[in-house]
């Protein structure tokens, strides 16, 4: 695509992840998981030694090649999607690939679940085109993650300027109105805010593991009326005779994907009318990567009545979809909120992220947790009202943040009660 400037770096673009090496590719997307992986292969007992870092997950599942390679095989990316892959490249002279970014043009801006609609048809009524636009992210996933990615040693630095510098060379050259970097994490927040990208806050519902030897534990640290309600919530989302398991690597059969695709697609027609994901996803998905998926089923009468799909990272359990055939009360809470702190607690994961939206999720002891995106628009006359919504847009929602984190169900003064 183009030279770096002085670095001495090429920044190139491929229109499909089989194009990147998946060595490569994961050794910039979870550079940390990566090396570990190599210190094993030569030192299994060092395994011992590596431990959870609690800010970051180190190995985040979204932007694993694996992951995005599932998308495409399964054309939930690609060809008439609206997902365009523009896979962004930086590599040495020598060829090595040194820092890539899951970079997309759209035609639309659905699936992205940080909503620009209302900025897209401002500037359309205006006279401009807002479509096509660069979107860097994990399609449909809204989970916080890596979006520049750099692979570790001397020339990061550099490596991350030329990804940066090739957004606005690709936005550029095909003429899109914006680049969009969704859920983004540090450090990638601070280098685009420094290009002058300007900020997007949100809110979401995270669980935080204290440390918790088990769910009883995490009750001890709500309020006594907090506590009696969820113990009897589980108990009632039980009563229909329903039994829960929990699914993950060769359990994930064919017979079970189309189980969990018709909760699935049940609960996304009725939601946004067309499901983002489709049933070829689910098999390719489970089998690239499903060691790393846990299904959580609800079973009654001998079927499977409603389900919840996670993604498991280094230190975090990552809740994407649900879905049921049949409704009973509280079982949505339970497959989806309890079994997951349930999970995260038996296998020492620091958190569980529980996706979009939901203030239902406080209850649970979920606590709401700002979430950021960058966005750079390339036309003065929409950057300048879009800077001035999102100054606003952030005052409001660290306000409600705020407000939320209030009324938690912990005990405010961490003492019995």
């Amino acid at each position: 695509m183009s030279d770096a400037g002085d670095a001495g770096l090429t920044v190139r673009v491929a229109t499909s992840i089989k194009a990147i090496p998946a060595g490569a590719w994961n050794a910039c997307a979870n550079p940390q998981a990566f090396a570990e992986l190599h210190a094993l292969a030569e030192a299994p007992e060092a395994s011992a030694s590596l431990g959870v870092a609690s800010a970051l997950d180190r190995d985040n599942p979204f932007v694993s090649h694996a992951f995005l390679s599932a998308l495409e095989d399964s054309g939930c990316i690609g060809g008439r999607s609206g997902w365009s892959p523009a896979y962004l490249v930086v590599e040495d002279a020598a060829g090595a690939v040194l820092a890539a970014a899951p970079s997309f043009l759209k035609s639309h801006s659905q699936g992205e679940y940080v909503f620009d609609h209302g900025w897209a048809d401002a500037y359309e009524r205006a006279g401009g085109r807002y479509y096509p636009k660069l979107q860097v992210a994990a399609p449909f996933t809204p989970a916080t993650g890596p979006r520049l990615l750099v692979a570790d040693g001397p020339r990061s630095n550099d490596a991350r300027a030329a990804l940066i510098g090739g957004l606005e060379a690709l936005r550029a050259q095909t003429q899109s109105s914006s680049v969009h970097v969704t859920f983004a994490q540090e450090p990638d927040v601070s280098a685009l805010r420094e290009e002058g990208y300007l900020e997007r806050h949100d809110l979401q519902f995270h669980w935080h593991n204290d440390g918790f030897g088990s769910y009883d534990d995490f009750l001890g640290t709500l309020a006594s009326r907090k506590r009696k309600a969820l113990k009897r919530e589980r108990r009632e989302a039980l009563a229909s005779g329903i039994e829960i398991e929990v699914l993950s690597g060769p359990d994930l059969t064919e017979a079970v994907w189309d189980d969990f695709f018709a909760f699935y697609e049940d609960t996304g027609a009725r939601k946004w009318g067309r499901p983002y994901l489709n049933r070829a996803f689910f098999s390719a998905v489970g089998e690239a990567m499903g060691e790393r998926i846990v299904l959580v089923m609800a079973k009654r009468a001998g079927r499977y009545s409603a389900g919840a799909i996670n993604f498991r990272g280094a230190n975090t359990l990552y809740g994407r979809n649900w879905g049921c055939v049949e409704d009973h009360h509280f079982l949505h809470f339970e497959v989806c909120y309890h079994q997951a702190i349930d999970y995260a607690i038996a296998h020492g994961l620091a958190r569980v992220e529980a996706g979009a939206q939901g203030e239902h999720k406080l209850a649970r002891g979920y606590r709401p947790v700002i979430t950021r995106s960058l966005h750079h628009i390339a036309d003065p006359g929409l950057r300048r009202p879009v800077a001035a919504y999102l100054a606003q847009e952030r005052e409001q929602i660290e306000a409600g943040q705020q407000a939320l984190e209030a009324e938690s169900p912990f005990r405010k003064d961490g003492g019995s009660d």
